[in-house]
């Protein structure tokens, strides 16, 4: 399999100070109607702060340029007192605003807002750790798209960020946070038919067709192993959901209908997109 062209930054660059990030934008909606107005007013600068963690942090040195939109949405469902502090109940929806998206049901934090939101490897906090952790999470989905498996780096550091915190006083939830790196992880068949499919794009936009239906073919092997190795995995389908219609465009334009008939039996719930595609080449 190819690899897509990726820039590494080298290290002596970091001593000029100047830093590169792996996110280029971060968006945040936050819905906080149960909360009482003493504690929105407590939650003020969140967004900001949250926003200021992901762009300032330099997540990985190999992968500088990666430049992910990030999307997050919160929604509070109440607070609860644990001693002295204020814990903030929320659940929480990542995404890159293309094909990878994780909703969180139930997290636990606190805040403090004169406070900086830093990520320290040692200790664990629970919002700095929730929010690294699905950084890590977004950066491996991404690096994966530039070469085969080339995201486990990061997914292990999400790992490790979820066992720390199942191990501390704020453990709600991370159990399931392990189990969900572990599957995304795992999925080899998702992760082949994710660089697959961009590689082939970027193939398109170069002219090279041949090359590029080699690596649809390929997506289509990824997609088919992901529904032999771990079922209808609901990642895979949300990829399938979100990339079908510019999949069937591309197939229709190629001609290729044989890839149209492989794809309404692979992709059976969006049957009719494939179709779709497959009239206009009969046209």
């Amino acid at each position: 399999m190819l690899e897509r062209i990726k820039i590494l930054i080298p290290a002596i660059i970091l001593k000029f100070n100047i830093i590169f990030c792996q996110f280029s934008s971060v968006d945040i909606t936050v819905d906080d109607r149960l909360l009482r107005s003493n504690e929105k007013r407590e939650l003020m600068n969140i967004k900001s702060d949250i926003k200021r963690f992901f762009l300032s942090t330099p997540w990985d040195e190999n992968y500088m340029d990666l430049s992910i939109d990030l999307y997050i949405q919160l929604v509070y469902e109440g607070v609860t007192q644990k001693g002295n502090e204020t814990i903030y109940n929320c659940q929480a929806l990542f995404s890159n605003g293309r094909d990878v998206r994780y909703f969180d049901k139930s997290f636990q934090f606190y805040y403090n807002s004169g406070n900086s939101l830093y990520h320290d490897l040692v200790l664990f906090e629970p919002l700095t750790g929730l929010l690294a952790f699905y950084a890590h999470l977004m950066i491996a989905g991404e690096i994966d798209t530039y070469e085969f498996k080339g995201g486990n780096e990061s997914f292990e550091l999400a790992r490790d960020i979820a066992l720390r915190g199942s191990s501390s006083d704020y453990k709600k939830g991370w159990g399931k946070r392990i189990s969900l790196v572990d599957d995304v992880n795992r999925n080899a068949g998702l992760r082949k038919a994710r660089l697959a499919w961009y590689l082939a794009l970027d193939l398109f936009e170069s002219g090279d067709l041949d090359s590029m239906i080699e690596e649809l073919d390929t997506m289509l092997d990824g997609i088919e192993q992901s529904y032999i190795d771990v079922g209808r995995d609901s990642h895979t389908q949300y990829f399938l959901k979100t990339q079908s219609n510019k999949i069937a465009e591309t197939f229709s334009l190629l001609g290729q209908d044989e890839l149209l008939k492989d794809m309404k039996e692979i992709d059976p719930d969006r049957r009719e997109v494939y179709q779709s595609a497959l009239d206009t080449i009969s046209e």
